[in-house]
């Protein structure tokens, strides 16, 4: 087979059949943590912050690393990125370096410039508009506990709280690929954008899926089989917390909200969480709460999409070893 030159930039990016072939090679992992070592050598990989991070940093760091590779951790302060580089400066140097990118950045044109540069694979660590990365440890999450990844065609889910951010972007694509029910709730003024629902509509409609955004989270979460939930106030705008979430309290996902979901729904935030406000200590503490499956799920979900990349581009399918048993 030919190789080809894959990148993970936004949910779309990837067909329904490919999400489902990353997904089983997630729970592998889950079940075997070295089950592939395409960077053995080692090779390296860069591992780009423009923002602060715990989650990615050590899921990528370690899955890098038990992918037999060795992860370069660059820092936006303790590189020339920071002090105004190009982007396809620091690309086309990288990319001579190392066997692939992965970028926690600001602007979705930020990364969709270093895919253009790039001879390796580029993965979106997080952008202002998606988190792709975040999501497919979601997904995973719920095939752990929902009877695998061939369950989630027809699931329904929501999102409640801020909807005109990246984890609303990225639940409405990646839920559209899924062929899912996706509901996606939060208040005028906070709504994910419009061209974005449009691309969620047409990807839906062709997977068996459906797309609902509202201003009413109990019309969001009505049969829902999980709720998930994300910061009111991004990084960077803490110090306007008490003005920022002021639109939000209806959306709080509380024991009320939970309660009018499926009976056996679950609970997932892609963390940190703020327990009182966007979610009570009652739910995320609770029996529903998956939150630390779904966290550690980042590791196996990161590890599976860089092997499914690396096999794209080596044309090497036999990467994709214990698929098929999934």
């Amino acid at each position: 087979m030919t190789g080809q030159l894959r990148h993970m930039l936004r949910d779309d990016d990837i067909s329904h059949d490919e999400q489902k072939t990353i997904l089983k090679l997630g729970l592998a992992f889950q079940k075997n943590r070295f089950l592939a070592r395409p960077f053995e050598g080692p090779q390296g990989v860069s591992i780009i912050f423009d923002k602060p991070s715990t989650r990615t940093r050590a899921s990528f760091s370690t899955g890098v690393a038990e992918l037999g590779g060795y992860p370069l951790v660059i820092d936006k302060n303790g590189s020339q990125l920071g002090r105004g580089e190009p982007v396809a400066d620091t690309t086309r140097v990288l990319t001579r370096m190392t066997s692939a990118l992965v970028w926690r950045t600001f602007g979705q044109d930020r990364v969709e410039e270093m895919a253009r540069y790039a001879t390796v694979p580029v993965i979106n660590a997080l952008t202002d508009d998606f988190h792709p990365c975040q999501v497919l440890a979601d997904f995973l999450t719920l095939a752990q506990h929902k009877g695998g990844v061939d369950a989630l065609e027809g699931m329904t889910i929501a999102y409640v709280g801020d909807a005109a951010n990246n984890m609303s972007h990225s639940y409405l694509l990646a839920g559209a690929v899924a062929g899912m029910h996706v509901r996606v709730a939060g208040p005028q003024g906070f709504l994910p954008r419009p061209d974005i629902v449009a691309d969620a509509e047409r990807i839906a409609a062709e997977n068996g899926g459906s797309i609902l955004v509202t201003t009413d989270p109990y019309e969001a979460v009505k049969d829902a089989d999980c709720i998930f939930t994300d910061t009111w106030v991004s990084m960077g705008e803490e110090a306007q917390y008490e003005l920022r979430s002021k639109p939000f309290w209806k959306y709080q996902v509380n024991d009320e909200l939970m309660a009018a979901a499926k009976p056996d729904a679950l609970f997932q935030h892609c963390l940190p969480a703020y327990r009182g406000k966007e979610v009570t200590a009652s739910v995320i503490d609770g029996p529903q709460s998956v939150v630390w499956d779904e966290a550690e799920n980042r590791l196996h979900a990161q590890k599976a999409l860089l092997t499914w990349l690396i096999a794209q581009q080596r044309g090497d399918m036999s990467l994709l070893a214990g698929v098929d048993a999934q």
